[in-house]
């Protein structure tokens, strides 16, 4: 049962830092000129982040598409941390 709740906490937790991280990532989009800078910065970060949340395959192939994602012009609105998780918790075949 101890391992359920660890197991509960552990996807929360990601979710919550997730919506976090998806929020800075939306930050930038809404500085005209100064926000693409910020995305040269940040894209890296955020794609390092996202291969170290989530382990293997998965955390590959989202590290790559949030990087490009943040680097992208225009395409900071997309939730990738967010749609990890749901692809990750509710769609990955165990």
């Amino acid at each position: 049962m101890q391992d359920l709740e660890v197991v509960e906490d552990n996807r929360m937790t990601k979710l919550i830092i997730g919506l976090i991280l998806d929020g800075i990532g939306m930050i930038s989009f809404s500085i005209p000129f100064l926000g693409e800078f910020s995305d040269v910065v940040w894209a890296p970060i955020a794609g390092v982040i996202m291969t170290r949340m989530y382990k293997g395959r998965v955390g590959k192939v989202a590290g790559i598409l949030t990087f490009l994602e943040e680097i992208l012009p225009f395409t900071d609105v997309i939730p990738s941390f967010t749609l990890t998780w749901i692809y990750t918790y509710f769609f990955q075949r165990k």
